[in-house]
């Protein structure tokens, strides 16, 4: 569910070279994954530092459940609840079956914004298709390499690999609130999409337009710091969809879930460019990876694949 709120203090990793294994896909792969492991964090109660990373959705992660709730902080309008239930299980479960509705409209390569545990993911992965998953939560990038999805720990709003190349982005869980400011979120998915590529984004089920500050916290008052947050119903995820350049192509309800179907214009982008300090994806005729090092987390295309050396925590 996360991607926004923290500071990254990963160290980057090196490149390395060696052959490349094939295209698992007929989609043209622009780039390839490096990532290093994560380290491994620590659960604390008092004096919390990082949303996501130090706080009681770490060992949510790790146990695979909660109860975990957001708590709202501040005034609250009369009426609202003061804790947001967060639906833990569910997001490190299989993908069901609103999920399934979503993953068949990914064309590949796609980017998961706050990726949470990697459920979709690892499955797009188990269908060949070439998928990366960016949260600044650690425990959440490990859960996701553990499955057999490709993750790195990141804001989406600092630089990212493949920047307007991606095929999808998803915005599931909520994750429209990353940031507190749907619209400076989806410019900035905007300009990571490639030319015709898709947004896939999850609205609240309620018609609300809210801008929060709120924590992590669990059943027994152990919690994260603040940070902003936003909660989003379609009506204003599509006005904040127009005010940025998306075009609706599609929207649909399952399960109690409400999502849209998104598209980047064509005709006035530019073709992107590469840059050359681009450390996460590297293209395969250029410079190959070594699948036996430690250090490099390639992904396996295949759910309970390599994790990129990673240990479960769990």
């Amino acid at each position: 569910m996360s991607g926004a709120i923290g500071t990254d203090t990963a160290v980057e990793p090196e490149k390395r070279s060696d052959p490349a294994s094939p295209p698992q896909t007929g989609t043209p792969l622009p780039d390839r994954l490096i990532v290093s492991p994560p380290s491994v964090d620590r659960f604390v109660t008092s004096t919390p530092t990082e949303p996501w990373t130090n706080d009681p959705y770490a060992q949510a992660l790790r146990a695979g459940h909660g109860p975990l709730y957001l708590r709202r902080l501040g005034t609250r309008a009369h009426g609202e609840a003061e804790l947001i239930p967060l639906e833990v299980e569910r997001w490190c479960a299989a993908p069901d079956a609103a999920d399934t509705g979503v993953l068949g409209r990914c064309t590949g390569p796609v980017l998961d914004v706050g990726c949470g545990p990697g459920r979709l993911v690892a499955a797009l992965s188990s269908r060949g298709v070439t998928a990366l998953g960016v949260d600044v939560s650690p425990a959440a990038v490990t859960r996701t390499r553990h499955h057999g999805g490709a993750a790195l720990r990141r804001s989406v709003f600092d630089r990212l690999p493949g920047e307007g190349r991606w095929g999808t982005i998803l915005l599931m869980d909520g994750n429209v609130g990353i940031g507190g400011d749907p619209s400076a979120l989806l410019a900035r998915l905007h300009d990571l999409a490639r030319p015709g590529g898709r947004l896939l984004a999850e609205a609240a089920d309620d018609d609300v337009d809210q801008r929060l500050t709120v924590r992590v916290e669990d059943a027994h008052g152990h919690h994260g710091g603040p940070f902003p947050w936003a909660r989003v119903g379609t009506t204003a995820l599509l006005r904040a969809a127009d005010t940025t350049g998306w075009i609706l192509t599609g929207r649909w309800s399952a399960d109690h879930r409400s999502f849209v179907e998104l598209h980047r214009a064509t005709e006035e982008f530019p073709q992107p460019t590469t840059s050359q300090d681009d450390d996460r994806f590297v293209p395969r005729d250029s410079l190959p990876l070594r699948d036996d090092d430690p250090q490099v987390n390639v992904g396996s295309g295949r759910a309970g694949g390599t994790s990129g050396g990673a240990s479960p925590t769990r």
